[in-house]
């Protein structure tokens, strides 16, 4: 697993679009945004719709977000965002128009919801509900860390649920919720077809995307101090991912 520091910079976007059509596929919080102490504290920059609007017509569609958020989340952060996108770690995905990719999938069931909420609020941790999982944020209380991630794994193997873990938190998903299957998908679009995927994101739960882009002909690159298993290049914050993105 590569250090951050000891992977380069990327080469400048424009000298890759240069060279072939590019996709990219961009996390949201702690790449495009900077992390919060709870998901609803977030500081979004006026301009960035904007100008992700702007990169996408640069790229001629092929720019999609790939988010652990849910993707009404995501929209009531970003308002009328009219670029492909994922939600949920990939299991929910829309067009640029807001027509679905593939199926709606189901939420989590009743009972592993009950137990979430009842061990959040007897350890002072705070439960986010999704649309499609259900997370536990320990960022306030980090003593609390493997003791969220044993009772998230016990929830998940009750009821046949999957668990994805990043920056203090520990998320319940059905199974095959990840980045990579939304990358995947989206590359199946018409939209993207032959174009060269970039996969950027911060955390752990973006290996996932950063490994479909080098299976379909890309790469990823990593953002902040976080080793990177899959990464090929590095950004060390979120001003320097818009820097690049020349947002």
């Amino acid at each position: 697993m590569a250090s951050q520091s000891s992977l380069p910079s990327p080469p400048p976007l424009a000298d890759l679009l240069v060279q072939a059509p590019a996709a990219l596929f961009l996390d949201f919080d702690g790449t495009l945004v900077e992390l919060a102490p709870e998901p609803g504290l977030i500081d979004i920059p006026e301009t960035l719709v904007g100008s992700l609007h702007d990169l996408r017509d640069r790229l001629e569609g092929r720019l999609a977000l790939v988010s652990g958020r849910a993707l009404d989340d995501l929209e009531r952060h970003l308002g009328d965002v009219r670029l492909y996108r994922a939600g949920s770690h990939g299991v929910a995905r829309r067009r640029a128009d807001g027509s679905l990719v593939g199926p709606e999938p189901e939420g989590l069931p009743p009972g592993a919801v009950a137990q979430l909420r009842g061990f959040a609020s007897a350890h002072d941790l705070l439960y986010e509900e999704k649309s499609h999982g259900g997370a536990l944020h320990f960022r306030r209380n980090p003593e609390m860390g493997e003791a969220v991630l044993d009772f998230a794994r016990h929830v998940a193997a009750q009821f046949e649920l999957e668990v994805t873990t990043g920056k203090a938190i520990a998320e319940l998903v059905r199974p095959g919720a990840n980045k990579g299957a939304a990358v995947r998908a989206f590359l199946a679009e018409t939209t993207f077809a032959g174009a060269c995927p970039i996969f950027i994101g911060d955390d752990v739960t973006d290996e996932d995307g950063m490994a479909a882009a080098i299976e379909c002909g890309g790469f990823g690159i990593a953002v902040g101090e976080r080793a990177s298993k899959n990464a090929r290049y590095h950004l060390g914050s979120v001003t320097a991912v818009h820097q690049w993105l020349e947002l």
